[in-house]
């Protein structure tokens, strides 16, 4: 991996090769020289605009490692105001008409990046609230304590049509119950933070990469590009390599570039087959029972029975099946055998196998992966 630089006049264009890099400069000028329409999502860290005023102290007097970085600092609102809409217009650009963004922030700004993404287009899906297990309390005790963050997930417009949400494999995730939009994680604090040779920490933001991880599993597919238009330590970076995504980042700093290309050289891929999000039955494409013989699956002739072998069906070459007194498709027959409405026929009739009766949704399971090793 490696850090792209921009030359100072920007006159080369990148080349294919911008995946999983990290390129060097403001976001804007960067992504402006990006491929138009190139990107399935972005995952944004903005500077918060804090307007912390002083220094922050501990009661025992003790001086908190506040973020005080020049990049997080603006002159006005109107100031900040604008630096958004720049950033946002150029990632706009280079998203895809299907893909997604994710702005995260604090009360100080993730209101104003809302309006703004609002009145450039960008749809709202969901806001997504990151409650953290061991938030930093509020040492002057005049306010309550800041115990969570807020995400912003959008689409492109109102109009888009296809965005990737894996709905099945996060509920899966948790315990066969809708996912919530209220995460629950740890700050990012032990091994996970990047350290300095002087043992400070690399970036005074840096997120945990567990909430990275949900991000990108939720809202991609493997081989899906990653944006990630302020790197900082680079979470966006490991977490899609590891996921088997690709990733690009923009960062100015060369230190948090140095960490980042270091971080993410350390991570190993996991296995392909761990990374494919669990897909609804709806979602896969449609394989009629007619395809399953002709594949030669179940061939003309055969018997199918239910599970407790009350009814029987013999199967027909163009893929209908018939009892003695009706034919027609495995659904409609399935019902008039039990007297239905209707009826699933891949869930009610089986084939026999080994001596067993084994449902024939399973054969269509095995024609989805053969015909997509053809399409591969």
């Amino acid at each position: 991996m490696t850090a792209l630089r921009l030359s100072d006049d920007h006159s080369p264009a990148f080349s294919a090769d911008w995946l999983d890099t990290i390129i060097k400069g403001d976001c804007v000028a960067a992504l402006n020289r990006l491929p138009e329409k190139s990107v399935d999502v972005v995952f944004a860290d903005p500077p918060y605009n804090l307007q912390l005023e002083g220094e922050l102290r501990r009661p025992d007097q003790s001086r908190v490692d506040a973020v005080d970085d020049a990049w997080d600092q603006f002159d006005s609102f109107a100031a900040y105001d604008a630096f958004t809409r720049a950033w946002l217009l150029a990632v706009r650009r280079v998203l895809k008409p299907n893909g997604t963004i994710w702005v995260i922030g604090s009360y100080h700004n993730i209101f104003r990046v809302g309006a703004i993404m609002q009145d450039l287009g960008f749809w709202v899906l969901n806001d997504v609230v990151w409650r953290k297990t061991n938030p930093m309390p509020n040492f002057r005790g005049r306010r309550f304590q800041n115990a969570h963050e807020t995400m912003i997930w959008a689409s492109r417009d109102r109009e888009a049509k296809g965005y990737v949400f894996n709905y099945e494999s996060m509920k899966a995730a948790n315990d066969d119950v809708q996912m919530r939009s209220d995460w629950l994680f740890p700050i990012c604090t032990g091994g996970e933070r990047l350290k300095d040779e002087n043992g400070d920490k690399v970036h005074p933001t840096q997120k945990p990469e567990a909430l990275l991880a949900r991000v990108i599993l939720s809202s991609t597919e493997p081989g899906a590009v990653v944006l990630d238009p302020f790197f900082g330590s680079g979470t966006t970076g490991a977490v899609a390599k590891r996921l088997g995504r690709h990733f690009v980042g923009v960062e100015r700093d060369q230190t948090y570039i140095d960490a980042a290309t270091k971080r993410i050289a350390r991570v190993k891929p996991l296995d392909g087959s761990t990374v494919i999000p669990l897909q609804s039955k709806r979602s896969e494409p449609r394989v009629p029972f007619a395809t399953i013989v002709e594949m030669g699956l179940v061939k003309p002739g055969a018997a199918l029975y239910d599970a407790r072998r009350r009814f029987s069906a013999t199967v027909h070459a163009d893929g209908t099946v018939a009892v003695a007194d009706a034919a027609g498709s495995i659904h409609r027959v399935g019902a008039h055998v039990q007297g239905l409405d209707a009826c699933n026929g891949w869930t009610f009739w089986h084939y026999e196998r080994d001596g067993g009766l084994d449902p024939i949704d399973e054969l269509r399971r095995i024609a989805r992966v053969s015909l997509a090793r053809v399409g591969a």
